[in-house]
């Protein structure tokens, strides 16, 4: 497939995200996040094209000015792409990033409508050019909101806050749906890298886990989610174990897997607004709810510079 282009629009902003150093937030100047790759001619990607792919965990919509287009997507100049790309000193028209808010890995290879426009296949940015590849992808064929918002519904009616109705539901007859759901996306993750590895042969492929959205315990944090403490903690793992699959499918393809979770603990959406990486269920405009903070952003680009930098050695 031929490589896509970025718009002049998108250009031009990443063209002064780039020249200016801006941060995720404010348009002022950000440091680079702790143990972050410098930029240089033997950062990775450096002579080649850097292409991101993901949902909106890559996009970051809400953190910055809108790039590129359809608007719907959600791509911001403070997402963590933006921030690596910024951080490897490559130039605008290297960055290629084709996220976009709500994408499944069908999408990859597929067109998604965007709301206000269609967004071209993301694959269709892969070529023997692409030198380094980030990959966010997954969340959404979990159908990770409406599962939320399906437990929030079952537990109104809770008596106690160790009741676990969600998870007597999810788990009727002896079977974990959202697992089982997780290993049906596993399959499709897996053909999508090999895709990835088709489309993209020298490139080096780093598949992005999700960071920490809610802890495992806590009453106020299940209370300000909507949630029994027993439900919080069954989500709570069923995010570690979409992550696992993650970092499997990495390990399969020959590809890195960059841990956002780790690193994301106790920055999770209850914690101080100064501290926290994911927007909590009703956060100020125009945050969006439940997605990275502009030090979300950050802290994930910084993952994903580690391991970059240790990729390297």
């Amino acid at each position: 497939m031929p490589a896509a282009k970025p718009t002049a629009v998108a250009a031009a902003l990443l063209a002064a995200l780039l020249a200016a150093g801006c941060s995720a937030a404010g348009g002022t100047p950000a440091d680079p996040p702790a143990g972050a790759a410098s930029a240089g001619a033997g950062s990775a990607g450096a002579t080649g094209q850097y292409v991101a792919l993901g949902d909106s965990y890559t996009a970051g919509p809400g953190v910055a000015s809108l790039i590129g287009s359809p608007e719907g997507c959600g791509r911001s100049s403070g997402s963590y792409p933006m921030l690596v790309a910024r951080h490897l000193g490559l130039r605008a028209d290297q960055v290629l990033d084709e996220s976009c808010s709500g994408a499944t890995i069908a999408d990859l290879s597929g067109p998604q409508w965007a709301g206000d426009g269609t967004n071209p296949p993301q694959f269709d940015a892969l070529s023997d050019a692409v030198t380094l590849v980030t990959i966010g992808i997954g969340g959404n064929d979990t159908s990770w909101d409406g599962r939320l918002a399906q437990c929030q519904k079952l537990d109104a009616s809770a008596t106690g806050p160790q009741d676990a109705p969600c998870r007597a539901y999810y788990t009727a007859g002896g079977v974990d749906q959202i697992r089982q759901v997780i290993q049906e996306v596993a399959g499709r993750l897996a053909g999508a890298l090999a895709q990835i590895r088709h489309l993209a042969p020298h490139a080096r492929v780093y598949v992005v886990g999700y960071p920490d959205l809610m802890p495992a315990s806590g009453a106020a944090c299940a209370q300000a989610f909507e949630l029994t403490e027993g439900d919080m903690a069954f989500l709570h793992t069923a995010g570690q174990e979409l992550n696992t699959m993650l970092r499997q499918q990495a390990a399969a393809a020959g590809d890195t897997y960059v841990d956002t979770y780790t690193p994301s603990i106790g920055h999770d959406a209850c914690a101080a607004p100064a501290e926290r990486w994911l927007e909590p269920l009703n956060p100020a405009p125009p945050a969006v709810p439940l997605h990275p903070t502009a030090l979300g952003e950050q802290g994930m680009a910084g993952a994903v510079l580690r391991a970059i930098a240790a990729a390297r050695k």
